[in-house]
């Protein structure tokens, strides 16, 4: 029974103190809430009311003096808004990303360019002007208020203050209520009558006064989250930022398949123009060479035996020629064994000394595994022509249905992709799975390539082995 006691104390303590952590941690986020909305709406209030005065003091004498001042007023204090409107949009952001790793990119339509016509006019892509300067502001109004992303930007420059006023206030309210009511139960402010009554009126007041201040200590991390919602609703109304982000996934899949189709033909043109120059011709070598040996055959015999022998070195190197423009189209290992062995196979032939460590999950789809291969080639080849490297690691890991690729230098290091055209192959290779590529590089080395790309498999065998080449 003590230790049950003990240990129910103990979870208990813990869980206040947790409570109360989480509450100053509110009350800190809270202030922050206050403090990145206060400049957006109090600087603009000010201009517009600074402006307002101004203006009514000036036409004071004119008619329509109140009606200009607000005009003014209004202009100035939206002018002023227009400032802030991307900075606290983009502030309230990054508190959210930043507290509890809610993503709200902003995704704004593309602005159409002014286009002047025959007649000296400028179109905006919504009317004419001709004034450039009045197009341009018309255009930019135009596209703020017709834009997914500003109209909701300006929505929350009206919300967030109210909204940080009513649940700070709140907390703040019940804090400083609680203070002077605990202050006063501490203080009395009349010290007559019986002592007893005195002490009851002391205690009441500490308790409501301490529990009206340890209720806003535990109110704000609800304000904090109330905050978040409204803001995640108002900035991504329906889901308008992700459908924003699946129209951007769109174009960019758009991209990378045209590369892909683009890298495609280039293979083909390279694979015929290998197979013109080089298979092709040997073999239409051999063939005159065979017509000139029967002819041949009676004649001289000597002459055409040289020429048989001629002929078989030819038809041994159009053979090799052949095997390797198939090596580079699909390796025959890599078909029939895998990436793993094709890797270790491609160590083998490196110019450098190449560990290996596999540990792959049987094997991955055909698409992957080619996209893989001919990326880690490109590495090895780059590191060997540039790196002045003695020694490279290649590991290769499959978790959690993503695959990762290691490349690993002791060389000079220093790769940049925009010095090459290498490194941004292997970039729009791997854009078509998904797949990123990363760059660890600094003068002196080493130098850490990593290839990262998310694919399924259906086979759970796993196979782990290491080899040096």
């Amino acid at each position: 029974m003590t230790t049950e006691t003990r240990t129910s104390g103990t979870s208990v303590r813990a869980q206040t103190e947790a409570a109360f952590q989480a509450g100053g941690q509110g009350l800190v986020r809270l202030a922050q809430v206050v403090l990145a909305a206060v400049p957006g709406f109090v600087i603009p209030l000010v201009a517009a009311v600074f402006t307002g005065v101004v203006t009514a003091q000036l036409l004071q004498y004119y008619y329509l003096s109140a009606l200009l001042a607000f005009g003014a007023a209004a202009v100035v204090g939206a002018a002023v808004a227009s400032v802030f409107l991307r900075r606290t949009a983009d502030r309230t952001r990054l508190l959210l990303e930043r507290w509890y790793g809610i993503r709200l990119p902003a995704v704004y339509e593309p602005m159409p360019r002014l286009e002047p016509d025959e007649r000296g006019h400028w179109w905006t892509g919504y009317s004419y002007h001709r004034s450039q300067t009045v197009a341009k502001y018309a255009q930019l109004v135009h596209w703020g208020l017709r834009d997914r992303t500003t109209r909701a930007e300006l929505l929350w420059m009206i919300v967030n203050p109210a909204l940080a006023a009513v649940l700070g206030g709140a907390v703040v309210l019940l804090m400083v209520l609680g203070t002077a009511f605990a202050l006063g139960g501490a203080v009395p402010a009349n010290g007559f009558g019986p002592l007893s009554e005195r002490m009851v009126r002391v205690g009441l007041s500490l308790v409501v006064g301490i529990g009206m201040v340890v209720a806003g200590i535990l109110l704000a991390p609800h304000a904090v989250r109330g905050y978040v919602e409204v803001a995640r609703r108002v900035l991504d109304q329906d889901g308008r930022t992700t459908h924003a982000q699946l129209t951007k996934r769109v174009a960019e899949l758009t991209e990378t398949r045209a590369d892909a189709v683009g890298s495609q033909a280039a293979e083909l043109r390279r694979i015929e123009r290998d197979l013109h120059d080089g298979a092709q011709a040997r073999l239409v070598a051999i063939g005159m060479t065979l017509g000139t040996i029967e002819h041949l055959m009676e004649t001289d015999q000597a002459a055409a035996r040289e020429l048989l022998s001629e002929a078989r070195q030819s038809s041994a190197r159009a053979l090799q020629e052949l095997r390797d423009l198939v090596r580079g189209i699909h390796p025959p290992v890599l078909a029939e064994r895998g990436l793993g062995d094709a890797v270790r196979a491609l160590a083998l032939d490196s110019a450098l000394p190449t560990e290996v460590f596999v540990s792959l999950p049987d094997r991955l789809p055909a698409p992957v595994e080619a996209a893989v291969y001919f990326s880690i080639s490109e590495l090895l080849a780059n590191a060997a022509k540039h790196s002045e490297a003695e020694q490279v690691w290649v590991d290769i890991l499959y978790r959690a249905g993503s695959l990762r690729v290691t490349v690993t230098d002791d060389g000079v290091g220093v790769a940049d992709p925009s010095r090459g055209t290498g490194l941004r192959g292997i970039e729009r290779r791997l854009g078509t799975f998904d797949g990123v590529l990363a760059i660890d590089s600094t003068s002196g080395g080493p130098t850490t390539i990593t290839l990262e790309l998310p694919c399924e498999l259906s086979s759970p065998r796993t196979s782990t082995s290491s080899a040096k080449a």
